[in-house]
């Protein structure tokens, strides 16, 4: 305990002198859609089995608090590989599959007349001129694979084209090619065997790479799941076990989403079971995260023991508010592990704030690898909080100036985090174009129950404030007000403060 008190003082103090992790192997694990209550790493689910995160946990540090750079994957994804927010690197949704090529946000100058805000259309291509993660690594003499989801770019955009050597299956869509049982749909990638899962061919393909590298220099692996995204599929034998564990009065009652978590969690297993056969575990860091909230607004047709049908959201992020797609905590708050021999104490647990933009400034910073000069970082060093100790950051914020149409959301907005309050600006949505707030204190009201943007002005001005000198920081595209707003086609019940009836997601064919 002495020993990392003194490594954590040397931290602290010796600013430009960090602890330097260098040449060691770097497995970054980001799973799609899984909310934070959708594991067993925070006690919140009875449904849902996970062993071999809390595996990973017992390997590294669990933290309470960590939160994507946006609701929706493709922003995050572009905050990992470049450090950057998405107000600054300009990916606010998830259209990078479209053909349409955009490498810079835009607002348009009118909108619907029902609406009081004009959102922002989303850069839908990481530029290549990032310097990302990708291409930093392998200038440091890292071999480099992509593993699994990308939903960045095609090429020119792909991640061959962002410092990748290998990238499997090649595939720009925003889910897993078809279905996640084989028979897929990918164009150039098929599967080995008849109902082959996604996952374990990915986990597969992955440690056959790692192998390939063994002995020769360090690698730098991204193994982006494409579960627990829509279209919702599962192996029959893990439903069918999943269907005698149903609580019918629970929020988590999909069999099917269970048994994809379940999928998931087998594919990191089988990632963990090589670290250790290639005896490689004190050479390689690990870090687990998730690129939003959970889905909760998606409709799954289950079936239950009684042959009875019903309908059912994929999952529940209760206690907390919301799910993907939303500013609400059960939005962005998302599970988080790292694993760092010699540098984090395995079974640690943090309480520290952090984000998916920190990792980028955090990697290069302990693999002693130089961002460049010109490149713009809005993530922080996380090192001091990996140690055990305290991290000096004054607030977070998220970007999301797009429009989603699900119950629980709908404006275009903006958050800030700063201690236990947490503060979201919805973009012209109060009168006469001027904001509207709503402000939540997590300590007391972890659900977001009770917004008391009314009851404390001066929280809501200060914070307010912050943001505000964010926006002009990162010369930020920001949603309009929108002059061809009438007042009387505005419906407050597609605010999405109302709840609505499940969308049934497309099906697969018996």
């Amino acid at each position: 305990m002495k020993n990392r008190t003194v490594l954590l003082l040397l931290v602290l103090c010796c600013v430009g002198s960090p602890l330097v992790s260098q040449q060691k192997n770097v497995i970054f694990i980001l799973a799609d859609d899984l909310g934070w209550a959708d594991t067993t790493l925070y006690g919140y689910t009875d449904l849902y089995q996970t062993p071999n995160l809390e595996r990973l946990a017992k390997r590294g540090m669990l933290f309470n608090r960590a939160y994507s750079n946006s609701p929706l994957c493709s922003p995050t994804r572009a905050s990992v590989l470049t450090g950057q927010l998405p107000d600054r690197h300009g990916s606010v949704s998830p259209a990078h599959h479209l053909k349409e090529e955009r490498l810079q946000p835009v607002v348009p100058n009118k909108g619907p007349v029902s609406q009081k805000a004009i959102a922002v259309k989303t850069a839908n291509r990481l530029d290549t001129r990032f310097p990302t993660l990708g291409q930093q690594l392998k200038g440091a003499g890292y071999a480099t694979g992509h593993f699994g989801k990308w939903h960045l770019g095609r090429e020119p955009y792909s991640p061959l084209e962002h410092g990748f050597d290998v990238d499997i299956p090649h595939w720009p869509g925003s889910g897993p090619g078809g279905w996640f049982v084989a028979p897929w749909t990918f164009p150039n990638f098929k599967s080995n065997l008849p109902k082959e899962h996604i996952e374990d061919r990915m986990a597969e393909e992955a440690i056959a790479w790692m192998a390939s590298q063994a002995d020769q220099k360090p690698f730098y692996l991204n193994f982006w799941q494409f579960s627990v995204h829509a279209p919702f599929d599962a192996k029959k034998s893990l439903v069918d076990y999943y269907r005698t564990k149903i609580d019918p009065e629970s929020a988590q009652r999909s069999p099917t989403y269970a048994a994809m978590v379940h999928s998931l969690d087998d594919a990191i297993g089988a990632l963990l079971d090589y670290v250790d056969a290639a005896d490689i575990a004190d050479d390689t860091i690990i870090i687990f995260a998730s690129d939003n909230g959970g889905n909760a607004y998606n409709g799954i047709r289950e079936t239950d023991m009684e042959g009875n049908e019903y309908v059912t959201a994929p999952t529940s992020g209760g206690p907390l508010r919301g799910g993907k797609a939303t500013m609400f905590e059960g939005g962005i708050r998302i599970p988080c592990i790292v694993v760092w021999p010699g540098l984090v104490e395995p079974g640690s647990v943090s309480d520290e704030v952090i984000q998916s933009s920190d990792f980028y400034p955090t990697l290069h910073a302990q693999l002693g690898v130089q961002i460049p000069k010109d490149h713009v970082v809005d993530g922080i060093d996380i090192s001091p909080a990996l140690l055990g100790g305290k991290l000096n950051r004054d607030a977070i914020f998220t970007y999301f100036p797009v429009r989603t149409k699900i119950p629980d959301w709908l404006p275009p907005s903006m958050s800030v985090h700063q201690g236990a309050w947490k503060l979201i600006r919805l973009f012209h949505e109060g009168e006469d174009g001027k904001h509207e707030y709503l402000l939540y204190n997590l300590e007391e009201d972890i659900g977001e129950t009770r917004n008391l943007a009314k009851s404390h002005p001066e929280v809501v001005k200060r914070l307010d404030r912050l943001m505000e000198e964010r926006l002009k920081a990162s010369r930020a595209v920001r949603p309009k007000a929108n002059p061809a707003f009438d007042p009387a086609k505005y419906r407050p019940e597609l605010r999405g403060i109302a709840p609505n009836g499940l969308k049934i997601v497309k099906e697969r064919e018996s």
